[in-house]
């Protein structure tokens, strides 16, 4: 309205013109009032154009893993995309894990935060607490202060899968909090959108995910993710995958490790 907008859209057009094969186009939305006046500014980009991609987990009870070994066989069917699994560590005493009544932890090893640099792509998982994510993850996420500082998980293609115990319990919410972590990381939050097809509209029967990623419901713990739900993971896996891939083959040098900041 008063121009501060179209001062940065300016500037940010400059940066998108300098890099080579880009072409950026500026553009401005009408404002449907009795002035016919024009704001919020906004950029049409126009590009003209082997891999790893890691998947770190927290499951207390099994069910975001399931997805997990899921999506991870959906990364490994595409072409020159390997994907490796990893979990974050427990946080809750032994004594407290057997009251909560959880099973034993599987053999898949537990992640250290600066092995997440050396990935491509990054999916992370987790059950939900509230509506957001569960403190365990969100630990282990506090715990990469390090990677924040230096910005080594800049411009990393990142996406989210989740379970929540019913309906209301965080299928959105979950998601749609946890994707703060990746913009301090400065990483590329990867939805899956409405690409796994008709199925995300129908109603005839429960099913977790979202446009935001994968998901499940648990319900009393009974509850095992449904053929549906695996099968929408095994397409994420693939998206992250795909997308991971391409952004490794075009990218820009200023995006490599050694222009970011320390």
């Amino acid at each position: 309205m008063y121009g501060h907008v179209e001062r940065l859209a300016q500037e940010i057009k400059k940066g998108a013109d300098s890099v080579e094969g880009v072409e950026a186009k500026l553009w401005q939305a009408r404002i449907l009032d009795n002035f016919d006046r024009y704001d919020a500014f906004f950029l049409c980009l126009c590009f003209f154009f082997c891999s790893v991609t890691i998947q770190w987990y927290y499951s207390m009870y099994g069910h975001v893993e399931r997805l997990a070994r899921e999506i991870l066989l959906g990364v490994n069917s595409v072409e020159g995309v390997e994907g490796k699994l990893w979990q974050v560590p427990e946080t809750l005493s032994t004594e407290e894990l057997a009251r909560l009544r959880a099973p034993p932890k599987s053999d898949v090893p537990i992640i250290n935060p600066f092995k997440l640099p050396e990935a491509d792509g990054l999916v992370f998982g987790f059950p939900t607490r509230f509506g957001m994510m569960a403190a365990q993850f969100k630990a282990f996420l506090d715990s990469a202060q390090y990677l924040w500082i230096a910005q080594m998980l800049a411009t990393k293609p990142a996406g989210i899968f989740y379970s929540t115990s019913s309906q209301g319990g965080g299928q959105e919410t979950t998601p749609l909090t946890a994707i703060t972590q990746l913009v301090h990381h400065g990483m590329l939050f990867v939805p899956i959108g409405y690409t796994f097809g008709t199925g995300m509209f129908e109603m005839d029967e429960v099913k977790g995910g979202s446009p935001y990623g994968a998901g499940t419901y648990c319900g009393d713990g009974s509850r095992q993710p449904t053929e549906y739900e695996l099968k929408q993971a095994f397409h994420q896996g693939i998206c992250i995958a795909t997308i991971s891939k391409k952004l490794k083959e075009d990218i820009h040098p200023i995006f490599t490790i050694h222009n970011r900041a320390y």
